[in-house]
């Protein structure tokens, strides 16, 4: 069994004891005509609340067990009850609307209460009771999951996936969550989240996952207090000498372990979010901040704080910038050299041993960092950077510090930025007003060897 399935079994079995009942093997794993009229009368009769707490937990226990035992489709057509049945009441919200222009000075915040709770949907009660049993932020997390492969599928959809983001939002901030090492003797049960939840770079074995965590490398791990065993995002980190530029060099599981004591630069190598349902909630900015000030703290010989990230975005925006034939991207330079070696840039991008041959490096190389500092620096989408990475360190207060070629050279390195990696750097009396500017008007701090690339 899968630590993923004895969660969902813990689940299971902490609310059937609240629940009392085997009633939800009444239904499914689907939804047949009269198990959603009774579905819809359960919906309301937690959202009337009649009885007091235990009663009110019961029912939601019985509800989300209900829920669990669906299958995809089941758990599917349960949300749209949820969204269709007990979404914004338009009626309401016109009235209180109407109400609030037609109030006087006096009447005015009685009408502004009123229409704040007109815009407040049903469902949110329904959700803030299952916040209330045993693990029921993990379950709500997981259910949004379920909700974002189907948002789009109706304008209700999207509007219940819009209240649950706001309501996770209030709960999940970098203030709330708690910072913990990982180590090797962390529980068994943990370090297998790690290698499952691992999103940058696969962790290929335990001896792989060894070397993550051995004396020269530090991983840290974010929770929040509802979900104690389910970590959120997972921060690893390399002690070496100097900003690395490739990722094989620093996962090479055969290299000397560095002593600690004589690195002088901490690089952020992966940074991964564990829980999908949480997509589009924010944890707050300075995340990397908390980590460096921990580090600097017990290693204080550490200068210089850098990441070593991909650019996931790069390669796609590059094959639609040269759908024709790419001769916009080229400097006069550059199609002199290309024409050279008889070699176009759709040809590049369709040829992966073109991008890795060293013949072909003198002419590849200037071409692609110079087009990769201009997609960073002035290829924006509503004002911000295209690239997610590069939002993500920009608004943590980040500067792009250097590109780095051929930094990533695994199969899924070239295909998402044909090879090139970027350190962003995190210069500890910089970060606050780099973020500020970034959060005032998207200014985009980076060195001016990145500039002089354009």
């Amino acid at each position: 069994m899968t630590w993923l399935a004895r969660t969902l079994d813990n689940l299971k079995t902490a609310w059937r004891e609240i629940a009392d009942s085997d009633d939800p093997k009444l239904f499914g794993p689907e939804l047949d005509e009269k198990a959603e009229v009774d579905l819809t009368t359960r919906m309301q009769e937690c959202i009337d609340g009649k009885g007091g707490e235990v009663s009110a937990r019961v029912r939601a226990a019985r509800l989300g067990e209900i829920y669990l035992h669906l299958d995809s489709d089941g758990r599917r057509r349960f949300l749209e009850i949820m969204a269709t049945r007990f979404g914004h009441d338009r009626a309401l919200i016109d009235k209180a609307v109407a109400d609030y222009q037609a109030a006087d000075e006096k009447d005015r915040l009685p009408a502004i209460t009123a229409l704040d709770a007109a815009l407040e949907p049903p469902s949110i009660q329904l959700l803030t009771q299952f916040n209330a049993l045993p693990q029921g932020v993990k379950f709500l997390v997981d259910m949004r999951d379920d909700l974002l492969r189907h948002r789009k599928e109706s304008k209700e959809l999207m509007a219940l996936d819009a209240t649950m983001e706001k309501l996770l939002s209030s709960w999940f901030d970098i203030g709330f969550l708690e910072m913990q090492r990982i180590t090797w003797n962390s529980p068994a049960s943990l370090l297998e989240k790690l290698v499952e939840y691992e999103a940058v770079h696969e962790i290929r074995s335990w001896k792989d996952l060894r070397n993550r965590l051995d004396s020269d490398r530090r991983l840290f791990a974010f929770f929040h207090p509802r979900m104690p065993t389910e970590p959120l995002i997972f921060v690893e980190v390399a002690l070496v000498n100097g900003i690395a530029g490739s990722i094989q060099g620093l996962l090479d599981e055969d290299a000397p372990a560095l002593d600690p004591s004589a690195a002088d630069t901490a690089i952020f190598y992966s940074i991964s979010n564990t829980q999908s349902g949480l997509r589009g909630v924010s944890f707050g900015n300075f995340l990397i901040k908390q980590v460096a000030e921990t580090l600097s703290k017990e290693l204080p010989n550490l200068k210089n704080f850098s990441t070593l990230s991909p650019i996931p975005g790069f390669r796609v925006w590059l094959k639609e910038a040269a759908s024709d034939d790419g001769q916009d991207l080229l400097s006069q330079d550059d199609r002199k050299r290309f024409r050279k070696i008889g070699l176009t840039v759709p040809d590049l991008l369709a040829d992966n041993s073109l991008l890795t041959n060293p013949d072909n490096e003198v002419v590849v190389r200037p071409f692609l960092k110079r087009v990769c500092a201009l997609y960073f620096l002035k290829i924006k989408k509503n004002g911000l950077p295209i690239d997610p990475v590069a939002r993500f360190h920009l608004s943590n207060g980040a500067q792009i510090e250097r590109l780095n070629w051929m930094g990533d050279t695994s199969g899924k390195g070239l295909r998402q930025s044909c090879g090139l990696m970027v350190n962003y750097l995190y210069k500890l009396s910089d970060i606050e007003k780099n973020h500020e500017r970034f959060a005032q008007n998207g200014h985009i701090t980076a060195s001016s060897a990145v500039k002089g690339l354009l």
